[in-house]
């Protein structure tokens, strides 16, 4: 089954104490390129979540980047050219959406682009008011 990650699901699969790690974790596991993909921003965003967790000790740089730089081993990373974030944003406009929804958007945009059978976030509620259609799809791991 071809398979769509949000980046919340990667953070919780990075932090050992996150209440979603195991679940997570064996999603990210049985991941490869040819069945799961992500968001090449999801690496920006992984990046500054897990280095501004409120956790002590923090999580250093140098052990964000490890994990970043391994992820293209277990996943298909998708890009979005112009047209496909402007019609982002246009969708988001003509909804009368505001704020931060567009990232959510924007990974949406990715999980269609990968022609995903399954999206696993933990932002269900986002997710599926933004994308309706693809509500049986939308779940957590």
């Amino acid at each position: 089954m071809k398979a769509f990650l949000d980046t919340s699901v990667m953070v919780a699969a990075f932090w050992a104490d996150h209440a979603d790690h195991e679940a997570s974790l064996k999603v990210l596991a049985a991941a490869n390129p040819a069945n799961t993909s992500c968001s090449a921003h999801s690496l920006a965003e992984l990046y500054a979540t897990l280095t501004k967790l409120p956790v002590r000790p923090a999580i250093p740089p140098e052990q964000v980047i490890l994990f970043i730089e391994d992820l293209p081993r277990h996943l298909t990373l998708i890009r979005l050219d112009e047209a496909d974030c402007l019609s982002a944003v246009r969708q988001l406009a003509d909804r009368k959406q505001t704020g931060g929804l567009i990232y959510d958007a924007l990974l949406l945009s990715c999980a269609r682009k990968s022609k995903a059978k399954a999206i696993y976030t933990y932002n269900l509620k986002h997710f599926r008011e933004l994308a309706p259609d693809l509500a049986p799809i939308i779940r957590i791991p």
